[in-house]
């Protein structure tokens, strides 16, 4: 994706054999299947770059169909979680495999990215109104002569 890219509306990229994107109880979920390795991993990022192009993405990167995930994967979940945040919002893994587990725990990426066993059925209503919050104090931001408005910290992790 190109920076001249990031002022037009992001569209969801064909689904391909690494990755497909869809829409399910109000988030953007990105399905990696198969291997993703060296060779496959720019397939995610394509779809994981479309679903962070936005205000607020709230995206769900779902692994549990995933039978081999090396470091170039999780490179692109990095860049895609960081780019999510840039922008206000959040990237978390779906994914109940054991190996996966191992991966992240001996990469140091357990905490940044605990995963979720399943996909929630639809965003809690404190998620909800803490996004509304946000978009209000954007539109503040940008009313001329408006004061400075601290940053909010992260979205709080589900325990």
């Amino acid at each position: 994706m190109t920076p001249e890219s990031d002022d037009r509306a992001p569209e969801t990229p064909a689904a391909n054999p690494y990755a497909r994107t869809r829409t399910d109880g109000g988030f953007t979920v990105v399905e990696a299947v198969g291997e993703i390795d060296l060779a496959t991993a720019g397939f995610l990022a394509e779809h994981l770059d479309a679903a962070t192009a936005t205000d607020l993405p709230d995206v769900l990167v779902d692994l549990r169909y995933v039978e081999f995930f090396d470091c170039s994967g999780l490179r692109v979940l990095c860049r895609a979680e960081s780019r999510a945040k840039e922008r206000g919002g959040r990237l978390r893994l779906v994914t109940d495999g054991p190996r996966l587990h191992r991966l992240l725990r001996a990469s140091g990426l357990w905490r940044r990215f605990p995963p979720l066993a399943e996909i929630p059925e639809i965003p809690e209503i404190r998620e909800i109104r803490e996004i509304r919050e946000i978009r209000e104090i954007r539109e503040i931001r940008e009313i001329p002569g408006s004061p400075e408005i601290p940053e909010f910290p992260d979205f709080p992790e589900k325990e």
